[in-house]
């Protein structure tokens, strides 16, 4: 399974963008996708994950981030609204045919990352 995201970019804060991922190889529409991410000297921390219609997100973005995906399930995508400074990171999707938690070390697929910058 071959993960590639796109969509970052640079925003002042209280801004938006969508974070797509794009899903090629082996993939089943059982597939738990994710999206974490990674700012400079922290932990890769869990943002949202997706496995069929059930969504769960990190409390940090609850009520600003949508996880979503197509009828195939080979695009993942991440709607990000009222960003703030503290999101600035790099954003990575990832995929797991059976794990559904928060865990980053649990998920087997991952794509390259993609750079999100607020500015406040």
């Amino acid at each position: 399974v071959q993960l590639q995201a796109s969509g970052g970019g640079s925003v002042q804060a209280g801004g938006s963008l969508r974070l797509s991922c794009a899903a090629s190889g082996r993939t089943f529409t059982t597939d738990i996708m994710a999206w974490f991410r990674q700012a400079p000297g922290k932990e890769r921390e869990f943002v949202a994950n997706l496995y069929w219609s059930s969504d769960k997100y990190a409390d940090s973005v609850k009520g600003r981030f949508t996880i979503s995906r197509d009828h195939t399930g080979n695009m993942v995508y991440l709607q990000m609204n009222s960003l703030k400074p503290e999101d600035t990171a790099v954003y990575y999707c990832a995929r797991d045919p059976t794990y559904n938690g928060p865990f980053h070390r649990n998920y087997n697929y991952w794509g390259q990352g993609t750079q999100v910058t607020v500015s406040s």
